[in-house]
């Protein structure tokens, strides 16, 4: 037996079977260095998919592992009943970096967590448990963060804490309204939100929760300005507007540090995690400091925002930041976005190439149609995998592959992956 099939055999006995794994035969990932991995049988990829967008500075990381080292040989937990002086440090550089007025940082293990938080100070700021979400969102896999999610096969229940109304996304590909122009567009989604206000809620909404870019429901992209016009129908009944910013913060979609940003306003709360401990479980939320403060029963964090998480966020902002790989997102992304767009034209099963940054989404159908063939999606990731390249796969039907490689991509790995992915499409096409 391989040690792959041997690992699979002991996994499928001790562990759930709603873990989900990718490939025909799943692979463990055991080492890595720079942007290329490799599985426990020694083969080597070229990793796309960064630990599904939390290696975003790409693996063995010297400056990241001394952080790690260093702090773990003092102190790698204390809990939040003790000042952590990491701990503040890193609030006061995610507060200034926010845009948010007077903002309070507290700490999470997750995006999920982050998520739940951000949920539980807008339900006490509001004393209101109405919220809403889009279609085709993703916002973790606990009990409510499940249930703001806008995709059914990731809500594994129809009970909630919250009642929650659905209104219309930025994923135009399948849109009634995808032959209208960006401003049509936006137009008609603010209708829709007003509608759905009007007939779907009983006026007293605590939030809407948006991600700037969908990534589950497969880094669907909405027109620039689009939730910067839903904005004030939210103002106009005092709903506050939360961003998810778990998978489009620190850089990722190039343009900007925060993918809201790209909209025009500054939201009331911004959620965060992924990349910021470069694969150390870290989340969060920032949101100003009046709103914040109205969770007022007692709150711990046992592990949110401990001692080696922290030192380890601060050496990966150190990073980001002194090669700028924001402008190396935006740079390397386009580069990636045209290279694929372009090499993918003719083929019939590509639906759509789209992106932003280092933030790619392709979508698989049939050919001839805009019917959604998670086959295709699949079949191109095996056929990826077997040329070293290694690759995401969601959307709401898992028809769309989610390409997102580390913020630290080099031109040259850009090309490589590409050729990789191309010739993987190409493979699939040809059955």
């Amino acid at each position: 037996m391989s040690r792959h099939a041997d690992l699979l055999a002991r996994h499928r006995a001790v562990l759930p079977g709603w873990i989900s794994l990718y490939y025909d035969e799943p692979i463990a990932l055991v080492d890595g260095e720079g942007r290329h991995v490799v599985d426990a049988e020694g083969n080597r990829y070229l990793d796309f998919f960064g630990g599904i967008l939390t290696t975003m500075l790409g693996y063995n990381v010297p400056e990241i592992v001394e952080a790690a080292r260093e702090q773990v040989g003092k102190m790698a937990h204390t809990s939040t009943l003790y000042l952590i002086e990491d701990q503040i440090a890193l609030a006061e550089r995610i507060a200034a970096r926010s845009g948010i007025s007077g903002a309070k940082v507290y700490f999470t293990n997750s995006g999920t967590e982050a998520n739940e938080a951000a949920l539980l100070v807008a339900a006490a700021t509001r004393r209101s448990n109405q919220v809403l979400a889009l279609r085709g969102s993703y916002h973790g896999r606990s009990f409510a963060a499940a249930g703001v999610t806008g995709i059914r096969s990731w809500s594994p229940s129809s009970l909630s804490p919250l009642q929650v109304s659905y209104v219309h996304s930025g994923y135009r590909y399948r849109s009634p309204w995808r032959h209208l122009d960006d401003e049509g567009y936006i137009a008609a989604c603010v209708a829709d939100l007003r509608d759905v206000i009007a007939t779907a809620t009983a006026g007293e909404v605590a939030c809407m929760i948006a991600e700037p870019i969908q990534g589950v429901g497969g880094f669907t992209i909405p027109p620039d300005g689009f939730f910067g016009a839903m904005k004030p129908v939210l103002d106009e009944i005092g709903a506050l507007f939360i961003a998810d910013e778990v998978q489009t913060g620190w850089g990722r979609t190039g343009d900007h540090f925060w993918g809201i940003e790209a909209h025009g306003f500054t939201p009331d709360v911004m959620t965060f995690a992924k990349g910021l401990g470069n694969g150390l479980a870290i989340g969060g939320l920032v949101a100003r400091g009046e709103l914040m403060d109205n969770v007022r029963s007692n709150q711990i964090s046992t592990f949110g925002g401990n001692p080696l998480a922290t030192h380890v966020a601060l050496a990966t902002l150190d990073y980001l930041d002194a090669h700028d790989l924001q402008s190396n997102a935006s740079k390397v992304g386009t580069q990636l976005i045209d290279a694929v767009r372009a090499g993918s034209a003719d083929v019939p099963a590509v639906g759509e190439v789209r992106g932003k940054g280092l933030m790619l989404g392709v979508e698989l159908v049939e050919p001839g149609s805009i019917r959604p063939s998670p086959a295709a999606a699949a079949r191109v990731q095996e056929e990826a995998r077997r040329r070293g390249l290694l690759v995401g796969r969601g959307g709401m039907h898992g028809n769309v592959l989610r390409v997102a490689p580390p913020l630290s991509l080099t031109e040259d790995e850009c090309a490589d992956g590409a050729g990789r992915l191309l010739e993987a499409i190409a493979a699939a096409a040809r059955g």
